[in-house]
């Protein structure tokens, strides 16, 4: 009998946008013998490895996680060797998933549990679910980003730093080792790797001479050092309290509720599952919060007087025509989300 070839997912077990990919897996019932599931250590820059900036065929323009190798159908014949394509992009890889397992599909599956279409299926609900995956991987709403500008003032950048310093330490060792190695000659990389790497390095770097000294008060500070700390706060402050107030606006806006689109939940849910509990988590929330204090905390970390909307009631209240309560949409989406077993399983150790 002939082996079939077995796609791989490559993905780090803290990443937000791998979190998306492994809800997919587990709402479409893959077997877990169906997917090879790779861990990337982000920690350690692995990254930026060159074996992995391989698997990107976009020349490596998104050395990042996930990373979904997929095994050409036309490969799956006696005599015929496997070949193999990366897709590089939380999106696609999600769209992929979705449409390699269901009922009219050809995928070798070994699970018998159920595969739902998450794609949505009039051209309306489409465009809903285009806008909103497009609105959460904007650079505006990036929730790494707000992960390590999660600090607008001197306190709060102590505790950040200590949090994401060594971290980051190793990172720009790694990426300097690198960088070291193709100076000398020992690695042979390309001139657009070398670039990558040094602009990375660049980037961490600005963020590091910050976190260096974040346990000094700022009297003690160099001209230099001060400049860069307000820069950094002033970046904070653009991320959470103007940006981040405008993402959750428009989701409010667009959203129907409980999920994205509706009663139903569709591959939008799965990009916004992922994109909120990294939020969340940032403001101080945890999994055992419920939907009206995830909302409550995700105001009060944000400040400025900011409010989400409460402007949505169950399909019950509508029905009955009672006068609960309305509930935020946000908040509505995360008690939905925090029934499902998918999130349970990818979640059951804690937010990250």
């Amino acid at each position: 009998m002939t082996q079939i070839p077995k796609a791989a997912l490559y993905y780090s077990p803290t990443s937000v946008w791998s979190a998306v990919a492994r809800l997919a897996i587990e709402e479409k019932g893959y077997g877990k013998d169906e997917l090879d599931l790779r861990i990337v250590d982000l920690g350690k820059g692995e990254n930026y490895n060159p074996t992995y900036l391989r698997l990107n065929p976009q020349g490596m323009s998104l050395p990042t996680v996930p990373v979904l190798v997929v095994p050409y159908e036309n490969s799956l014949t006696d005599g015929v060797e496997s070949r193999y394509k990366a897709l590089v992009d939380t999106t696609p890889i999600v769209e992929f998933l979705d449409k390699s397992r269901s009922a009219l599909s050809h995928t070798h599956t070994t699970s018998t549990a159920p595969a739902p279409a998450l794609t949505p299926a009039t051209i309306e609900a489409t465009t809903l679910a285009r806008s909103i995956i497009d609105l959460l991987h904007a650079e505006r709403a990036n929730p790494n980003t707000l992960r390590y500008v999660n600090a607008r003032d001197d306190k709060s950048l102590r505790v950040l730093a200590h949090e994401l310093l060594p971290s980051m330490q190793d990172r720009s060792h790694t990426l300097s080792d690198y960088l070291a190695q193709a100076g000398n000659g020992s690695l042979r990389v390309s001139e657009k790797v070398k670039k990558l790497w040094m602009d990375k390095l660049d980037a961490i770097n600005v963020i590091l001479a910050v976190f260096a000294e974040a346990d000094k008060p700022e009297s003690e500070l160099s001209d230099q050092a001060k400049a860069h700390r307000v820069a950094f706060f002033k970046t904070a402050r653009q991320a959470w309290e103007t940006n981040l107030t405008e993402v959750l606006t428009q989701l409010s806006k667009e959203m129907v509720g409980p999920y994205t689109l509706g009663d139903q939940m569709s591959i939008a849910d799965l990009h916004l599952a992922g994109w909120l509990t990294r939020v969340v988590k940032l403001a101080g929330g945890s999994a055992s919060d419920d939907g009206s204090a995830v909302a409550k905390k995700l105001e009060e970390h944000i400040g400025g007087g900011f409010v989400l909307p409460k402007d949505f009631a169950t399909e019950q209240a509508r029905r009955e025509n009672t006068k609960a309560e309305k509930q935020t949409k946000i908040g509505a989406f995360w008690n939905a989300m925090g029934e499902r077993e998918s999130w349970k399983k990818v979640y059951g150790d804690g937010l990250f």
